[in-house]
């Protein structure tokens, strides 16, 4: 009798059960797919996380992928985001001559599928400036450990070799596409999305904890693409970008100090400042080489109103370049600036300081005692607006100024300054001859 009720069991457990998880398939009817064609950044995980919002739960999602890598922080939110998910995910590296690198090559590993366009290449997923204290000793060891397990545990998860993209970390290793099909670390080469469609028919992986069959009956495509603010934000995450727009922001508010009175340069360097502030939210900006910069902007335009026979232009020089290099180095990663972008940068900061400081050493020869260069002293203009008998607002060299007059003027009349007040900046004025 107990063999009998052992039989029934035995039965049940190897053929029914069997029967119960081939029976619960996952019925594909759209193919979603997203574009990332860039570095990865929290614009990415933004661009992903909402496109995810609006992907149907009967969809298999597609990223199509092309980035040179970006920051670890990131790359682990957007593998969170992907095992949070009960829909299956294929990484499609394409078009022909791109690459998965650094933490493309890690997400990658986190997906279901991963294909490969020909001539394409997946790896070098060593870890370079991940932290303050990335070099060759604990620390490098400690992020490229972490890196490895987390790598080992996605791909042994999917049911790939883990070797293969555990040497993408430890040594740098890089794949074409075939070598990574013979490898076994990809799905296959395809030149198209419609062979997505027969590679993922009938396999079966693992979604929320159950094996679950795809069926792809009928399916339809659809495009996810980032919206207008996403895409400005990935503009904007860009780390040369950010550099640029600050830079541009500083010097125009430089200008406006001074020539005071149009706002025109001052009002577009204050959002210059603000775009390059938006970049530095999403960017791993380092605040000490901020100031660095901060103070080599001091030192150069200190060095117009104080005779220190270059050292302060040295200086700032070098606080400016030191600055630039590791502006983007904090905790969650490293990426740098263009070095062609720092270089002229470098130098045309140096050739406007050195034009400005000869044209004042031109023109000091010719200033009376104690006179003040930017101080419009004897310069001339016309009257753009009249306040009352006496008072004016006038053009002169661009700028406009509050000044007075002894006598009525009129409009567009020609003026000459005669003072200057440095405390008020009201300047008198007279009409000219």
């Amino acid at each position: 009798m107990r063999q009998r009720i052992l039989l029934l069991i035995m039965v049940f457990v190897l053929g029914v059960l069997p029967i119960n998880v081939k029976a619960n398939p996952f019925e594909i009817t759209e193919i979603s797919v997203l574009s990332v064609n860039s570095a990865i950044t929290p614009a990415t995980y933004d661009y992903l996380k909402q496109s995810y919002k609006k992907i149907p739960e009967s969809s298999l999602i597609v990223i199509r992928l092309n980035t040179p890598g970006g920051l670890v922080s990131t790359t682990k939110d957007i593998i969170t985001l992907i095992a949070s998910e009960k829909r299956p995910l294929a990484v499609w590296i394409t078009p022909e001559g791109a690459s998965a690198s650094s933490a493309g090559a890690i997400i990658a590993s986190s997906a279901h599928f991963i294909f490969m366009s020909p001539g394409t290449n997946m790896g070098a997923a060593t870890p370079v400036g991940l932290g303050e204290d990335i070099k060759e000793g604990d620390g490098r060891k400690k992020a490229m450990n972490d890196l490895t397990a987390l790598v080992r545990s996605l791909s042994e998860s999917r049911g790939r070799p883990a070797a293969p993209f555990e040497k993408m970390i430890t040594s740098a290793e890089s794949f074409t596409d075939k070598e990574a099909e013979k490898l076994g670390i990809i799905d296959g080469v395809i030149s198209s999305e419609r062979e997505i469609i027969d590679l993922v028919a009938n396999k079966a992986i693992n979604l929320d904890g159950r094996t679950r069959n795809l069926k792809t009956t009928e399916v339809e495509f659809k495009y996810y693409e980032p919206t207008t603010g996403q895409k400005i934000l990935e503009v904007l995450a860009n780390p040369t970008t950010a550099y640029i727009l600050f830079l541009i922001g500083v010097a125009l508010i430089y200008f406006e100090f001074q020539a005071p009175g149009g706002f025109i340069s001052g009002s577009i360097g204050l959002c210059f400042l603000i775009l390059a502030g938006i970049s530095f939210q999403v960017l791993p900006l380092d605040w000490g080489s901020m100031g660095l910069i901060i103070a080599g902007v001091f030192l150069l335009i200190l060095e117009v109103f104080v005779v220190s026979y270059g050292i302060l232009s040295i200086a700032g020089l070098i606080a400016f370049i030191m600055g630039s290099l590791f502006l983007f180095h904090g905790e969650s990663g490293y990426i740098s600036i263009d070095y062609p972008v720092i270089l002229s940068t470098l130098l045309g900061v140096a050739t406007a300081i050195a034009l400005i400081i000869w044209y004042l050493w031109e023109d000091s020869k010719k200033q009376k005692p104690h006179q003040d260069f930017f101080l419009p002293h004897g310069a001339k203009g016309s009257v753009l607006t009249k306040l009352n008998p006496f008072e004016y607002q006038v053009k002169v060299r661009g700028e406009i100024w509050r000044a007075t007059s002894e006598e009525e003027l009129n409009l567009n009349d020609p003026v000459t300054v005669t003072s200057v007040d440095p405390n008020t900046l009201h300047i008198k004025i007279k009409k000219e001859s």
